[in-house]
């Protein structure tokens, strides 16, 4: 997360036009009808939105102006589908900007970094699995799980460290060369938290996953009877 003091004000206003709209069209494209027909739907929505804030405000403050916390955002675009993804983060975002926890002026850029571009990648992720259409479940849980979840922060730190480069008003540290190998004591406690919840739903939930092929993934059997031969 970083701060608006380490923005410049045009990279604050573009941030803002860009995620606006995004935001607006989450909202078009939420199932609304069904949000408010379901209950059980309705519980999982305001138990994310609450997850991800408490999971937000658990993060280390540097005085640079910048902050580090997990996003989570590829467990709740599997849970939620991408527009409700979007909306639930942009509630858990508004709560703390009302806490005090965050810049309002930076919330575009924010929003970008920490749920578009995540939610994006992880979405892209789960149709080309999708696409390869396959039966064991635990492909699901590492490609869209895992994976998405590792490419998302890799994705977010270099976005974010990029974007503070270009504005100039960070003061970069001299150990950037090293940098690649810190990005591992951060990518895979990122991977390993999203693809440890999807596995949970898995198991004990997959009624819950609405981006999970029930019918595919835990009615078919996982080898081919020419195979067993």
């Amino acid at each position: 997360m970083i701060g608006a003091a380490v923005l410049a004000p045009q990279t604050l206003a573009v941030g803002w036009l860009l995620f606006a709209p995004v935001v607006a069209w989450a909202v078009l494209r939420s199932p609304w009808v069904e949000l408010l027909a379901d209950r059980r739907r309705q519980h999982l929505l305001f138990g994310t939105v609450f997850a991800l804030f408490m999971l937000w405000l658990v993060r280390r403050d540097f005085d640079t102006g910048v902050s580090y916390h997990f996003i989570g955002m590829t467990a709740v675009t599997l849970l939620l589908d991408w527009p409700l993804a979007i909306v639930g983060g942009v509630a858990a975002q508004s709560g703390l900007v009302l806490l005090g926890r965050q810049d309002l002026a930076a919330i575009g850029v924010n929003g970008l970094l920490l749920m578009v571009l995540p939610v994006l990648i992880t979405e892209g992720v789960a149709l080309r699995v999708e696409r390869a259409q396959p039966r064991n479940p635990f492909v699901y849980i590492f490609c869209s799980g895992f994976l998405a979840a590792a490419l998302s922060a890799l994705a977010c730190l270099l976005l974010g460290l990029g974007l503070l480069w270009f504005d100039g008003l960070f003061a970069m540290p001299e150990w950037l060369e090293d940098f690649i190998g810190y990005l591992w004591l951060i990518i895979f406690p990122e991977a390993f938290i999203n693809g440890m919840v999807v596995s949970a739903l898995v198991v004990f939930c997959p009624e819950w996953l609405e981006t999970f092929n029930r019918t595919r993934y835990l009615s078919a059997p996982w080898k081919d009877d020419d195979s067993l031969r």
